[in-house]
């Protein structure tokens, strides 16, 4: 005959284990959702790193293969050939480069305003702000190229750099990152005697690197990959951007070797990834800042 005791430890037991297997099956489904979120995004990246080390003649052969059976880096060479791409990646550098320097600026002056400095219709101008976001690049490309050739800069790098450099969203991010951070201390540096451009540079400003570096990475591998505007304010090879100048690699009417074109784009996609590596530490600090309160 059980006791009160034992049949409350068996109770006991029993709840454990139900609660383990309902945390293995969460586990379980978790591991599979995340399986199948990672083949999706990786699939097409891998089959594009597979297909650039293969014959052309092997990148149509039915049924694929994703391995290629013979592979070689012959397909790497002929871009080199092909294209100047070293020419274009310097292109693409500074660019993207500026773009991503001039964004940070940009956006924390104008975040740090919308955030802590009072003046009147800021709601207004920071609604109007966020209103741009809503608008494509499409619908604004047609004024913003007469007024770059209004003012001599039509064909240059200067057409793709100076556009890009007011950011809508690194505003609104920096605003909100700054208005999370402690408004004491401003009023203690006011107490010390500094203006608000000082307290701006010497207090919030280092303090705001994780964010500022979230605008820096999102800004670089958003507009090294751009080929819209490149694509329209650009008309000589010697201003093409990386992305605008694969498409020679593609022959006429889209005869070139498909593995010639995809070599190309893992060349591209290189200086990204190297950023992301270099980067993800910041960005996922800068991501995070703020959770643990």
């Amino acid at each position: 005959m059980t006791t009160t005791t034992e049949r409350t430890a068996g109770l006991n037991a029993a709840g454990r284990v139900v609660r383990r297997r309902k945390r293995d099956w969460s586990v379980a489904g978790r591991i599979v959702l995340l399986s199948i979120a990672a083949v999706l995004v990786l699939g097409p990246v891998l089959w594009t790193l597979s297909t650039s080390l293969r014959p052309p003649a092997e990148s149509f052969q039915l049924p694929p293969s994703f391995l290629p059976l013979d592979p070689d880096f012959v397909s790497y060479g002929q871009v080199f050939k092909q294209l100047n791409i070293i020419g274009l990646v310097i292109n693409s550098a500074l660019v993207t480069g500026l773009i991503a320097v001039g964004q940070m600026i940009t956006a924390a002056l104008a975040g740090y305003a919308f955030a802590n400095l009072k003046f009147r219709g800021r709601g207004a101008l920071f609604s109007v702000v966020l209103a741009t976001m809503m608008v494509p690049a499409q619908v604004t490309i047609v004024p913003v190229f007469m007024l770059i050739r209004g003012v001599g800069l039509s064909d240059t790098l200067l057409a793709l750099i100076l556009p890009a450099i007011p950011t809508a969203f690194g505003t609104f991010l920096m605003r909100q990152y700054f208005l999370g951070l402690p408004a004491d201390l401003a009023e203690a540096a006011a107490i010390d005697g500094a203006s608000p451009w000082r307290t701006f540079r010497s207090v919030y400003a280092p303090l705001a690197m994780p964010g500022l570096s979230i605008v820096g990475i999102l800004a670089f591998n958003f507009h090294w990959n751009e080929f819209f505007r490149p694509l329209i304010m650009t008309i000589s090879e010697q201003n093409f951007t990386l992305p605008l100048g694969l498409v020679s690699l593609q022959g006429n009417l889209g005869t070139g070797s498909i593995s010639v074109v995809l070599a190309g784009v893992v060349l591209s996609m290189i200086p990204a990834l190297v950023v992301f590596m270099f980067g993800q530490r910041a960005l996922r600090d800068g991501l995070t800042a703020g959770t643990g309160k």
